[in-house]
């Protein structure tokens, strides 16, 4: 827990709550204030809870956070700041406890200096009161003066009165929720996304310690048990549960985080560079290394408040980086005259940078805070970070050296590939935007209905052909595996035939004058074999679309086709089941025979039940089962036009999984690992994960 000299650290009372307006509005209209009521609004009520104490350590207040995932959806976030106050307000006339968690735009944010809130990423202090009404139950602690305070809420509205119930000393504030069912679709919290999140956090804020813990297999009553003292025994890490846990401290700050991100790829600098200034009341940190990669990541951060939209921060930072890295490259004839100069995106590839800034008073674009809105970060980023790189380069000739030498590259390569993608569109123009022969275009021209399936080889694609709807659906078969985009430039990629009858087939272009709107189809299905090398195949196929369409993912267009795995005929009836447990719950009472079933014949690909001639005699007084013919598809060829038709191709009946992109970090990552160019951190993972592969031998 912590001292008691932090409550005196910044003058934090009752009268330090403002209060803007009331709470109504949350339950009506949720997606305002969290971005959506699916699985990432969920976990944006997480977020919420956690950066109202991420903002005490930030100010001074606090060094530890807990949080836990209960049973029961309920999440419980505790830390060992200064505890909300809970004494009357002024203008409320109630607890400033319950002032806070009732009502929205209530906190100690709007408070000026005088709340010891000089920095926060709270800036709307909805967090606590939306969380609050969109939970079914809440329960909020308080550990401060002396006292254990308790208030718990039920979409927002109190329950009873704040109460003490015992003396306590120690500082602190426990909040738990469980999000109510009401308004959300799903109620289910992932761990994976709750551990890379704080783990960032983490990264962010030197000297502060974060326990995450997954009790939710653990039942309430023993977790009640355990907390024998509840003002010594206030953090379950301390309490030797035996739980999944993860635990995060870092000294090293954005150095330590770009290294993290950095751990799969070949650095082309050993040194990661790294700035921390004030400039104008902006605080700006940031942290950079170039890696032997072709694409660029940038992570922003506002106050801690990761901004997957950028803004002005991004804007200042990109601004000094092309104009410092054109500066030096000329006056160190690096760069020659016949090559012109460096375009924002040469000096981004490759790229691997953190920018952070904390301001005072802050200005997001959306209460979900994805972009930052504030013009002065523009300029204190691009002053603070230019002077600091430009002696950067001075003081270390060689890196800077590797550093020109990649934009370099990448700038001849942006030429060469312009020149290739010219040739592409220039041809297409010549043909009249000829569509590619393999291409079996559909009747309508309305994208909106009109659907592509990309089909592995030409005998899937005969047979998609005869089976389709022709009037929306269009069939394009690829011949083999296409090139692996991750490790080719543009120009390579579009002196690939099977990737440049897609480009053209999907009429957006590509690169810089690629154009959503040109779109011809809006459903995209990818349709290979249930084997290793359909796995491939639509892995290729992914990662070209990730790397170069990936506004087409975010639209929402790309889908993986799912195909039987079985045909299952019970005398005269025809089942199809999609797995293993579908094909046991159709067979019901055989299936415990499935074993002895399955002798099959390699050239059918099918089982079938043998029917013992003595036994038929024996058992013909008793009724006949049906016999069981069971087959196996490896591939869409395998199957005839009205088999598809039925099974993966009518909108109707079929199963498409749409592809989407929850965490884009977490992608990047999982591309540059399967299909970059380093060996060990693929090997790696297929050690790693190999008992987990199903194998179809």
């Amino acid at each position: 827990m912590g001292q008691k000299d932090k409550a005196e650290k910044g003058k934090y009372g009752a009268n330090e709550i403002s209060v803007l307006e009331g709470l109504e509005p949350v339950r009506r209209r949720p997606g305002m204030y969290i971005g959506s009521t699916g699985i990432e609004g969920l976990h944006h009520l997480v977020w919420e809870i956690f950066d109202n104490s991420r903002d005490e350590a930030m100010g001074g207040f606090c060094d530890r956070i807990e949080v836990t995932l209960l049973p029961g959806n309920r999440v419980r976030v505790v830390d060992n700041g200064r505890g909300i106050p809970v004494d009357m307000h002024s203008k409320t006339k109630v607890s400033a406890l319950e002032t806070v968690m009732t009502t929205l735009h209530a906190g100690g944010k709007f408070g000026g200096d005088e709340s010891g809130y000089k920095v926060s990423g709270g800036l709307h202090g909805v967090g606590a009161s939306v969380v609050n009404a969109l939970s079914i139950y809440t329960r909020a602690e308080v550990h401060r003066d002396g006292g254990h305070y308790v208030q718990e809420y039920s979409q927002g509205k109190k329950k009873a009165a704040v109460k003490k119930i015992s003396s306590s000393k120690a500082n602190g504030t426990i909040i738990t929720f469980e999000p109510d069912q009401e308004i959300f679709k799903q109620v289910k919290f992932d761990w994976n996304t709750i551990v890379n999140h704080l783990r960032q956090q983490a990264y962010l804020v030197k000297g502060l310690r974060i326990h995450i813990i997954d009790a939710r297999e653990m039942g309430e009553q023993v977790l009640t048990k355990k907390k024998t003292d509840l003002d010594d025994t206030y953090w379950f890490a301390d309490l030797n549960l035996e739980l999944p846990s993860t635990t995060f401290y870092f000294e090293g700050g954005l150095v330590s985080l770009v290294s993290f991100y950095n751990k799969l790829q070949k650095p082309i600098h050993p040194t990661v560079f790294y700035v921390e200034k004030e400039i104008d009341d902006v605080g700006v940190e940031v942290a950079l290394q170039y890696v032997d990669d072709m694409q660029s990541r940038i992570v922003p951060f506002a106050n801690n408040i990761y901004n997957p939209e950028g803004g002005t921060h991004i804007t200042g930072f990109k601004t000094a980086l092309t104009r410092i890295l054109n500066t030096y490259g000329k006056k160190n004839n690096l760069i020659k005259e016949a090559d012109g100069g460096f375009t924002g995106d040469d000096v981004l590839e490759g790229l691997m940078a953190v920018v952070s800034v904390k301001l005072r008073e802050i200005q997001f674009e959306g209460q979900t805070k994805g972009k930052l809105g504030s013009t002065e970060a523009q300029g204190a980023v691009a002053t603070a970070f230019g002077d600091a790189f430009t002696s950067f380069l001075e003081e270390n000739p060689d890196e800077a050296k590797s550093i020109i030498s990649k934009s370099l590259l990448a700038m001849r390569a942006r030429k060469a590939a312009k020149a290739a993608k010219d040739s592409v569109l220039r041809k297409g123009a010549l043909e009249g935007m000829t569509l590619p022969g393999k291409l079996a275009d559909c009747q309508t021209k309305d994208a909106e209905s009109a659907e592509l399936f990309i089909v592995e080889g030409d005998s899937a694609g005969g047979t998609a052909k005869m089976g389709r709807d022709r009037k929306t659906q269009a069939i394009l078969p690829l011949r083999g595996k296409i090139l692996n985009v991750e490790r080719a430039r543009l120009d390579r990629m579009l002196g690939s035939e099977q990737i440049k009858n897609l480009v053209i087939a999907m009429g957006t272009s590509i690169g810089d004058t690629f154009d959503l709107s040109k779109m011809r189809y809006h459903k995209i299905i990818i349709a290979t074999d249930a084997d290793v090398d359909g796995a491939h195949i639509r892995t290729l196929i992914l990662t070209l679309l990730y790397r170069y369409f990936r506004q087409i993912i975010d639209a929402g267009f790309i889908y993986i086709a799912q195909p039987p795995l079985f045909k299952i005929k019970k005398g005269k009836e025809i089942f199809y089941a999609y797995s293993d447990d579908e094909r046991d719950r159709i067979l019901g009472a055989d299936a415990p025979r499935l074993e002895e079933m399955l002798t099959e014949s390699a050239e059918e690909g099918t089982v079938e039940e043998e029917v013992n001639e003595e036994e038929e005699e024996k058992d013909s007084k008793k009724p006949k089962s049906a016999k069981i013919h069971i087959q196996r598809y490896k591939g869409l060829g395998e199957m005839n036009a009205e088999e598809l038709w039925e099974t993966t191709m009518d909108p109707a009946r079929r199963i498409i999984k749409q592809v989407g992109i929850t965490d884009a970090e977490d992608a990047n990552k999982v591309f540059d690992m399967l299909m970059g160019s380093e060996v060990p951190p693929r090997k790696s993972f297929i050690q790693a994960n190999a008992k987990y592969a199903n194998l179809d031998i």
